[in-house]
């Protein structure tokens, strides 16, 4: 059986692949197929709409069992924001992003923030549809730190934690973050 990861962010790819190891699907990847050029429109109002978007697309462009994600940093003190438009946020690269969060919460104190994912597992031939969902809470930190991981890592301390993401590193995140959350959810359905 083969399983498609619609996603061509190099960090996401790897994240799936880790934490699906050991699954009895052969699993895909958009440059395997030459749909590295693929982009979905996010139009959705949810993550689960977007996830929804992107599965949906890339299983009728391949007629495989596809699984896609939306992610998104909701942060307390900016009402939720940027939730759904983490990647959209600022324009720039992750730094950038990071910058403007940290810009934002100059002299804030309540920092407290969480990462949600939203998986969409979709299925062309019966059009069924599955959600898997993973939340990771934490805060916000003062500075950018770190050199592993992507997105807002190197802001974000996980609860119960004194380091950022991007310094507790690739095992810890693999582990521990709101998508491998949700890859496991996925691992466990699709185990049954």
């Amino acid at each position: 059986m083969k399983l498609l990861i619609a996603t061509n962010n190099k960090g996401k790819q790897k994240e799936f692949i880790k934490v699906l190891a050991g699954l009895n699907y052969d699993i895909l990847l958009p440059a395997d197929l030459n749909l590295e050029d693929l982009e979905v429109a996010e139009t959705g109002k949810t993550a689960r709409d977007n996830a929804l978007l992107k599965a949906r697309e890339f299983a009728h462009k391949t007629g495989l069992l596809t699984v896609a994600d939306d992610s998104g940093l909701e942060i307390d003190a900016l009402d939720g924001a940027p939730g759904i438009h983490s990647k959209r946020f600022q324009i720039g690269s992750d730094e950038d992003r990071n910058k403007k969060i940290l810009e934002l919460l100059d002299n804030v104190k309540n920092r407290s923030a969480i990462f949600r994912s939203v998986l969409c597992l979709f299925d062309p031939i019966s059009e069924k549809v599955e959600y898997f969902e993973g939340i990771f809470k934490g805060s916000i930190a003062l500075t950018q730190i770190g050199r592993d991981g992507f997105g807002y890592d190197p802001i974000f301390i996980p609860f119960g934690e004194t380091k950022s993401v991007a310094e507790l590193g690739i095992d810890y995140k693999n582990e521990h973050s709101h998508r491998a959350i949700a890859i496991k959810k996925l691992k466990t359905f699709l185990d049954n």
